[in-house]
């Protein structure tokens, strides 16, 4: 089959993701930075909901991988007990 869709999104989300978190992380003391947002460190919060995204549609691209995979090396080897 072509290019699963899953795994270019997975990346992008989990690398957009992980960097967002870390500029949260690093930026977790700055008080005046996220008095705006009632003082949540929305950077970090929205970095931790894209990473579990990414890493989500990654995880689904590689189950879909290995269930297609599955079905061929079941029959190669069926294939080798008959002959």
């Amino acid at each position: 089959m072509g290019l699963d869709i899953r795994l270019p999104i997975g990346m992008m989300f989990t690398l957009i993701g992980l960097m967002l978190a870390v500029q949260g992380f690093l930026t977790s003391g700055d008080k005046a930075m996220y008095h705006r947002s009632l003082d949540i460190n929305i950077n970090f919060v929205w970095g931790v909901a894209l990473l579990i995204f990414g890493l989500g549609m990654l995880l689904a691209s590689l189950l879909t991988k290995k269930q297609e995979n599955q079905p061929a090396e079941k029959a190669k080897a069926v294939e080798k007990t008959s002959v």
